[in-house]
C-alpha cells in the first residue's frame, strides 16, 4: 500500500484547508496506490458541490505530486467524503479524474446552478471515462483505467510504451510495459487475470502483448514478470475457425449478421457444416424469418475467407426458433473441395506429426470454454519435437496446474499414436516466463538412452519459434552420426571380448596348477584318490605357509626387542606427546582443508551440461551462481568440548550429544529458549537454514526471530518424542516446533536403529530416573537384558567338551609358537605400518573430497553455532551413480516393510499430546526430494504417507505443509538424491518464511 510521509501529510491536509476553509482537524487524507482520498467532516455535513467548487479550482492551480514525496508514483483521481462528525459512513462522495478538471467544473457549476435532479444528470454526462480514452492506446490513460481496480489493493500503476526489434528481422514493434508498485508482495494468481482480462477488454491495437512487471516499493529487482497477449479476439476466432472449430466459426457469423438481428447456430455432421439462421429476439415468435439474399451475401464471402480446415461444404437454413422444418435451404462448396490441402481434418494432420494441428487440437483440448479464452488469452502450448520426444509447453497469465493438463494432454497424444514419438514430456509456466514450474514425463514405448535427458528451452513468446532449436556451439561433437543402438552393440562386442579374454586366461592358470584338467579328457586315477591328493597337497602348503609366517613375526619380535628397555622410561610421555603433536597436524590439516574448500569458487562461464550430441562434457561440475545464506563459523569442536564436559551422560549417538551441548550453550548464553526449533533426521539437519529463516521472517514483519536446528542423523519420530518430553525441559522448549522430515522416519516396520543405540545408553537410563513413566515401555533394552552375574553363569553353562579340547589345542600350540607371545608388539607394527600407509594416501583422499561426492566428506563437515550443516554439493546425477549404486525403493531398508501404523504413529501422538499441553505449535514440512530418488515403490509410500498426514491435519495444534515435489528436477539444490544442500536449504527457508499459514511467533 502506498503511504504518505508524516510532512508531506501534513502538507495535504493545510493544503484542503486553504482550499475549502475547513479547519485542519476536520480533514483527514490517505493515499492508495494512484488514489488520493480526502474525507471532510464537520458538525454539519460539509455541502457537496460547494466544497467540490473549492477544491476543484485549488486542484487547477496545484500539482499535488509536488506536495507528496518524490519516491511517490503520481496521483491519477481524487475521491472526496463528506460526513458529519460522529458517524461512521459519508453522505456523498466523489470521484474526481486529474486529466477532466475542467470537465468536472462545469458539472459542479451547474449543480450549483439548478437544484433539479435533470440538471445534475446533465452535468454527469460530461464526465468521459477512462475506459474510453484508454481504447486510444494513450499509455497514461492505460495506467488511470488499470488503477480503478488496482488501486483498492494497494497497488500503483503506471504505463508505458517501449519498441522493440523482433529476433526474425520483422519491424520494429512497440510493446506495452506495466508498472505495478506496492508495499508487499501481491501473488501474480491475484493479479495476472484481472489485467489481462481489463488489457484485452481495452482491444487495443498496435500491441502484440503486454508486460506486467511487479516490484515491491524499495526494491530495485522486479518481484515477478507476466506476459498477456493482446491478440484481438477477431483474430483468435478466425485463427481458430480456420482450422474448422465449429464453436469459433458460429461466433463470427453471428457477429457478421448481429446488424441484421440474426442469430446463428452451427454443427458439424461428416465433413458439412450445417449452419441455421434464426432471428436473434424473438420471445412472442412473431419476428419474420431471416431474408435468405441478405444472410447469404454475409456467410458465403465469410467462408470463403476462413476456408475452414477438413470441412468440404456448406449447409444454410432459414426458419424460426423452434421450426422443426427450415423456411430456406442453401448448399456451398467451400475451398476444400477445390484444394486438397484443405481436406484433412485436423486429426488426420495431427496423426501425421503436422505441428500446428497438433498445438490447435491441444490447445482446444485445454480451453473448452471459448469466453474465457478470449477474455484472459487462455492456456498457449507450444511444441518441440527432439529426437524421439514430443516437448510441450503449456503456460498461461496463471501458471496451469499440472493435474489440470498433464492427465488430459498424456491421453491425447496416446491417441493420437505419431510416427516416431516414443514419450511426451509436459511443462507448465506463467505466460512471460522462459523455465517451466513443473515438469511432467511419460514414456509411450520403453526407450533407451545412455544420458540424462536436459529440459529444453521454449521461447518466451510464440512469435520466437526460432528461439526453441539451441544454436549451434563450437564445442566438440562426438560422433553425431552414431546412433544409441550402434553404442550399445559396440559395448556388447567389447564386453563380450573381455568376458572371453578373461575366461581363457583363468582357465591356462588352472590348468598348469596341475590341480584341474580338461572336462573332455580321460580322468587315469580314481577321482576319491586324485581328491585325497589334493587335499593333501592343499594341506601341506597351509601348514608350511603358517610356519613360515609365525618364524618370520618371531625374528622381527627378537630384532626389535633389544631396543624397548632403553625407551621403556620415556615412552609414556613421548608417545602422549606424539599423538598431541599427531593430532594436532591432522586438525590443522583438516581445518586449512575446509577452509580452502569453502573459498574455493567455481569458474565464472558455465556452458550446458550437454553438448550438442548430447554426451556429458569432461567437467560436469555445476557453477550456477545460487544464492544462500553466508557460511558462519564452525562449532564441531565446541560442541565436542561441550559434550565431553558436560556431566549428562552419553546417548550413544554423538550427533545428539553434540546437538545437545549447543543447545544448552544458547540457553545458557540467552536465558530463554529458541522461538523456533527445528528438529528432524538429517533432512531437517542440511535442509533449513535458521539463519536465512529468521532474516526471511524479519522481511514479514516479525523481526528478532531465534531459531536453532537440532537436527539428528537418522532420527524417527520415536528420537523426536524422546527428545522433546524427556531429554529438554519444559522450560527450554520453543514457542513453535518445525519438524521437517519425510516418510521414511515414519515408518513403522523397518528397525529403528537410532532409538535402539540412544535406548542402550547411560543418558537414557537417566532418563528412566527422571521420568519413571517410559521404564514401563516394552521398547526400552534394559528390560531384555540380564545382569552380569547371569550373563557368566548362562556362559560357563554352554561350554561344552569340544570347546575344551579346543582350547587345549590352542595353548598346546601357542607354547611351540615363536610369535604368539608377542601377539600385542606385531598388532602395534602393523597398525603404525597402516598409519604410514594413511599418510601417504592423504592426498589421494582429499581429492576425493573436493569432489563432493563421497560420504566421508558429508560426515566430516562441520554445524555451525544454529545447528545447521551447510553443504556445498550438488547433485549431479551423472557423475553420481558412477561412485554411488542406485537403490531402488524394493531394496530400500528405510521403506522395509513400510507402514505408518505402530511404534513411530505412537511416538507421534505423544508428541501431538505433549505439545498441545504446552501451547507450542507444531508445524511438520515434507522435505523436498528429487525424481532420481522418487521412483514408483517410493512414490506408492509417499502417496500412503501424505494422506496419514492429511488426516492429522485436522488436530488444531497440527499443521501439515508438503513440499516433497517442489523442485524433483532441480539438482542444484541437493547434495544426493534426497537431501537438500546450503542453496536448497535457503529456498525452502524462503519458502516456509512466506507461508502463510504457519503461525510465525510475535515479539
Amino acid at each position: 500500500m502506498k503511504t504518505v510521509l508524516p510532512d508531506r501529510q501534513q502538507s495535504l491536509v493545510q493544503w484542503v484547508s486553504q482550499a475549502t476553509g475547513i479547519n485542519t482537524f476536520g480533514v483527514k487524507v490517505r493515499l492508495r496506490g494512484n488514489d488520493l482520498h480526502i474525507l471532510c467532516e464537520g458538525t454539519e455535513c460539509p455541502q457537496r458541490w460547494r466544497t467540490l467548487s473549492d477544491l476543484l479550482q485549488a486542484l487547477q492551480q496545484t500539482n499535488l505530486d509536488i506536495l507528496t514525496s518524490s519516491e511517490q508514483t503520481s496521483i491519477y483521481q481524487v475521491f472526496v467524503y463528506g460526513r458529519r462528525k460522529g458517524e461512521q459512513r459519508p453522505k456523498w462522495c466523489h470521484r474526481v479524474y486529474l486529466n477532466q478538471i475542467d470537465k468536472h467544473l462545469e458539472q459542479v457549476e451547474q449543480a450549483l446552478l439548478a437544484d433539479s435532479e435533470k440538471s445534475k444528470q446533465s452535468g454527469g454526462a460530461l464526465i468521459v471515462s477512462n475506459e474510453s480514452l484508454a481504447r486510444q492506446g494513450n499509455p497514461e490513460a492505460i495506467a488511470r483505467y488499470l488503477s480503478e481496480t488496482l488501486s483498492t489493493l494497494g497497488v500503483s500503476v503506471q504505463a508505458k510504451i517501449k519498441p522493440y526489434q523482433p529476433k526474425n528481422s520483422q519491424p520494429e514493434e512497440n510493446r506495452l510495459w506495466i508498472f505495478c508498485q506496492s508495499s508487499y508482495s501481491p501473488d501474480a494468481s491475484l493479479l495476472a487475470e484481472p489485467i489481462a482480462e481489463k488489457l484485452r477488454y481495452l482491444k487495443l491495437s498496435g500491441y502484440q502483448d503486454a508486460v506486467i512487471v511487479s516490484q515491491v516499493s524499495g526494491e530495485t529487482a522486479p518481484d515477478w514478470l507476466l506476459r498477456v497477449d493482446l491478440t484481438p479476439s477477431e483474430v483468435m476466432l478466425k485463427e481458430w475457425a480456420r482450422w474448422g472449430d465449429i464453436q469459433a466459426i458460429a461466433r463470427l457469423l453471428t457477429e457478421v449478421l448481429s446488424g441484421l438481428k440474426v442469430a446463428v447456430q452451427a454443427s458439424l455432421k461428416e465433413s458439412t457444416l450445417h449452419i441455421f439462421c434464426t432471428p436473434a429476439f424473438d420471445p412472442l415468435g412473431t419476428a419474420p424469418i431471416p431474408d435468405k439474399t441478405m444472410c447469404l451475401e454475409a456467410i458465403v464471402p465469410q467462408l470463403e475467407a476462413i476456408a475452414p480446415q477438413g470441412i468440404l461444404a456448406a449447409t444454410i437454413y432459414g426458419q424460426k426458433a423452434g421450426d422443426k422444418q427450415p423456411t430456406w435451404i442453401d448448399w456451398l462448396a467451400l475451398p476444400a473441395t477445390t484444394y486438397p490441402a484443405f481436406a484433412t481434418s485436423p486429426l488426420d494432420l495431427a496423426n501425421t506429426g503436422d505441428e500446428p494441428a497438433i498445438t490447435f487440437l491441444l490447445e482446444r483440448l485445454l480451453n473448452p470454454d471459448l469466453d474465457w479464452r478470449l477474455l484472459t488469452g487462455g492456456i498457449r502450448v507450444l511444441l518441440l519435437n527432439k529426437n524421439d520426444l514430443l516437448h510441450i509447453m503449456c503456460d498461461a497469465p496463471v501458471c496451469p496446474g499440472r493435474q489440470q493438463v498433464a492427465s488430459k494432454i498424456t491421453q491425447f497424444i496416446r491417441h493420437l499414436k505419431i510416427p516416431g514419438i516414443m514419450g511426451i514430456r509436459i511443462y507448465g509456466r506463467r505466460a512471460g516466463n522462459k523455465e517451466p514450474f513443473w515438469h511432467y514425463g511419460v514414456d509411450l514405448e520403453h526407450r533407451q538412452r545412455l544420458v540424462p535427458e536436459a529440459t529444453p528451452e521454449f521461447a518466451a513468446t510464440s512469435k520466437y519459434v526460432d528461439d526453441l532449436i539451441p544454436s549451434e556451439t563450437s564445442e566438440p561433437i562426438l560422433r553425431p552420426d552414431l546412433t544409441t543402438e550402434e553404442v550399445q552393440s559396440f559395448v556388447t562386442e567389447v564386453a563380450r571380448d573381455w568376458i572371453a579374454t578373461a575366461s581363457a586366461t583363468a582357465k591356462k592358470f588352472l590348468l598348469k596348477s596341475q590341480l584341474f584338467t580338461e572336462s573332455h579328457e580321460l580322468a587315469e586315477e580314481n577321482p576319491d584318490d586324485q581328491g585325497l591328493k589334493i587335499a593333501l597337497v592343499w594341506g601341506t602348503l597351509g601348514l608350511l605357509l603358517t610356519v613360515q609366517t609365525d618364524w618370520v613375526l618371531g625374528r622381527i619380535i627378537a630384532q626389535t626387542k633389544p631396543s624397548l628397555p632403553k625407551v621403556a622410561s620415556v615412552l609414556p610421555s613421548s608417545s602422549g606427546q606424539k599423538a598431541s603433536l599427531t593430532s594436532g597436524k591432522t586438525q590443522s590439516e583438516k581445518t586449512t582443508f575446509y577452509s580452502s574448500t569453502s573459498k574455493t569458487k567455481s569458474p565464472a562461464n558455465q556452458s550446458s551440461v550437454f553438448n550438442a550430441s548430447e554426451f556429458t562434457q569432461s567437467d560436469d561440475t555445476s557453477t550456477q551462481n545460487l544464492a544462500a545464506a553466508p557460511l558462519k563459523e564452525k562449532a564441531t569442536a565446541t560442541a565436542i568440548l561441550l559434550a565431553a564436559r558436560s556431566q549428562m551422560p552419553s546417548f550413544n549417538v554423538r550427533q545428539l550429544d553434540e546437538q545437545l551441548a549447543l543447545y544448552k550453550q544458547r540457553l545458557a548464553r540467552t536465558g530463554t529458549p529458541p522461538d523456533v526449533l527445528i528438529i528432524g533426521s538429517s533432512r531437517a539437519l542440511r535442509g533449513v537454514d535458521p539463519a536465512e529463516l529468521s532474516k526471511a521472517l524479519a522481511t514479514q514483519g516479525y523481526p528478532n526471530i531465534d531459531v536453532f536446528n537440532f537436527g539428528i542423523n537418522g532420527a524417527t519420530a520415536q528420537v523426536v518424542d524422546f527428545v522433546l518430553r524427556h531429554v529438554l525441559e519444559p522450560s527450554e522448549l520453543p514457542k513453535i516446533i518445525l519438524w521437517a522430515d519425510g516418510a521414511r522416519a515414519f515408518n513403522g516396520g523397518r528397525e529403528d536403529i537410532t532409538f535402539k543405540s540412544i535406548a542402550a545408553s547411560a543418558g537414557y537410563k537417566q532418563a528412566f530416573q527422571k521420568n519413571p513413566k517410559i521404564a514401563n515401555s516394552s521398547e526400552s533394552p534394559e528390560n531384555q537384558e540380564s545382569s552380569p552375574e547371569e550373563k557368566v553363569k548362562e556362559e560357563k553353562e554352554e561350554i561344552s567338551t569340544y570347546q575344551a579340547v579346543n582350547d587345549s589345542l590352542n595353548q598346546g600350540l601357542a607354547s611351540l609358537s615363536a610369535s604368539y607371545q608377542n601377539r600385542d608388539q606385531i598388532k602395534g607394527l602393523l597398525q603404525k605400518q597402516l598409519l604410514i600407509f594413511g599418510h601417504n594416501q592423504t592426498v589421494a583422499s582429499q581429492k576425493q573430497l573436493t569432489d563432493g561426492t563421497s560420504d566421508e566428506s558429508i560426515s566430516q563437515q562441520a554445524v555451525d553455532f544454529d545447528g545447521f550443516l551447510p553443504l556445498s554439493i550438488r547433485f549431479n546425477p551423472a557423475r553420481y551413480y558412477q561412485k554411488h549404486s542406485r537403490v531402488t525403493g524394493n531394496y530400500d531398508n528405510d521403506y522395509k516393510s513400510f507402514q505408518v501404523e505402530g511404534q513411530q504413529d505412537a511416538a507421534l501422538q505423544e508428541v501431538l499430546q505433549f505439545t498441545q499441553s504446552q501451547k507450542i505449535s507444531l508445524v511438520f514440512v515434507n522435505m523436498p526430494l528429487t525424481a532420481d530418488y522418487l521412483d514408483p515403490v517410493r512414490r506408492q509410500y509417499e502417496q500412503q504417507f501424505q494422506q496419514y498426514m492429511l488426516r492429522l491435519a485436522t488436530n488444531p495444534n497440527f499443521i501439515y505443509r508438503d513440499l516433497s515435489q517442489k523442485w524433483p528436477k532441480a539438482h542444484d539444490y541437493f547434495s544426493d538424491p534426497s537431501h537438500l544442500n546450503r542453496f536448497g536449504a535457503y529456498e525452502v527457508s524462503k519458502k516456509l518464511a512466506n507461508d502463510p499459514m504457519i503461525p510465525w511467533p510475535v515479539k
